[in-house]
């Protein structure tokens, strides 16, 4: 009786009579229970999806590691292919673009690119014997170390607990010895990098200072010229001074013995006298204007000399220019 009840129940659930509008009416089906999972179910689930989800996880950091694995190769290998163009390009240059550049060496530069190119070639294919040699001696060592190995996975079969333990600390250990080894070799190349920019740096300031010291040179030189001019120039307006004073000491000594003379005799005296002292004076006004010119010069020289790293000028030098003209 009471099943009969529930039957009834549930038909009447299922086809329950809505009134849409007044003398209208239809039946509406409820849906159906949907059939839910247990507790052990859905942690069978969880684990099932958390071991594939960890599964591709690791896929993707082996996936990871290899593709840095390979970039890391790709880059070491960019930079030393980088290293042997750079290395080639400054053999070039000292080897045929400083010759070409002698305009002498225009007959003989065809004949030189070309033994310098087939040297070249000829290195290349020595080095590539060696490699070829070095790959089939390293793929010889491969096959030993492949056959050892599985001769030890073969005895691995006999080996025990703390045997495994043991090879495993040990490969910890080498690992980090790896690592470690990998780190002073980054820290090596930016060493490298670095010393590498301060030689560049280093060679340009050389350059600049070889040209400011070949410009240096030269003014010196011109300098030194201009000088030597002086010098003479100097020399002969001393002997020019000296035979104005002789010939000042003669006038004197005549005037000193002077007698009235006539007066046409006066008039032409004192106009030659006139005309001597005029001179005189011209003179004077010349070897005050040498004088000037020569410790100027002097001066400029003594510059140029303490800033080439000379000595100065000695004392005796000095004193001449000083007490040589003391009228």
């Amino acid at each position: 009786m009471a099943a009969t009840t529930e039957h009834s129940k549930t038909d009447t659930d299922q086809n329950q009579l809505v009134e849409l509008s007044p003398g209208m009416k239809t039946k509406v089906r409820t849906p159906e229970r949907q059939q839910l999972l247990r507790l052990e179910q859905k942690c069978d689930v969880a684990q099932s999806v958390l071991k594939q989800m960890t599964e591709d996880v690791k896929r993707a950091k082996d996936h990871s590691k290899r593709e840095l694995e390979n970039y890391k190769a790709t880059l070491e290998e960019a930079d030393i292919h980088l290293a042997e163009v750079k290395k080639e390009r400054c053999q070039f240059d000292r080897d045929i673009c400083k010759a070409l550049q002698d305009k002498t060496c225009l007959t003989m530069s065809a004949e030189k690119v070309i033994r310098y190119i087939e040297d070249r070639i000829r290195a290349r294919e020595n080095l590539i014997e060696k490699l070829h040699q070095k790959n089939t001696a390293l793929v010889a060592h491969k096959k030993k170390v492949q056959v050892q190995l599985k001769q030890q996975k073969e005895m691995g079969e006999g080996l025990t607990a703390v045997d495994f333990e043991l090879l495993k600390a040990e490969n910890v250990k080498t690992r980090k010895r790896l690592d470690e080894q990998n780190l002073e070799h980054l820290d090596l190349k930016l060493l490298a990098g670095n010393a590498l920019q301060a030689l560049n740096s280093n060679k340009k300031k050389l350059q600049t200072l070889t040209l400011e010291s070949d410009v240096l040179n030269s003014d010196i030189a011109l300098r030194g010229k201009l000088l030597v001019k002086i010098e003479e120039e100097i020399k002969q307006a001393e002997e020019e001074r000296n035979k104005a004073e002789a010939l000042n000491r003669k006038l004197k000594g005549q005037l000193a013995d002077y007698h009235v003379p006539h007066v046409l005799e006066y008039i032409e005296v004192k106009e030659s006298h006139g005309q001597l002292q005029k001179s005189v004076k011209e003179w004077e006004r010349k070897v005050e204007i040498a004088e000037m010119a020569l410790k100027t010069f002097r001066k400029s020289w003594d510059k140029l000399r303490i800033a080439a790293g000379a000595r100065p000028v000695p004392a005796r030098h000095a004193a001449t220019g000083s007490g040589l003209y003391g009228f």
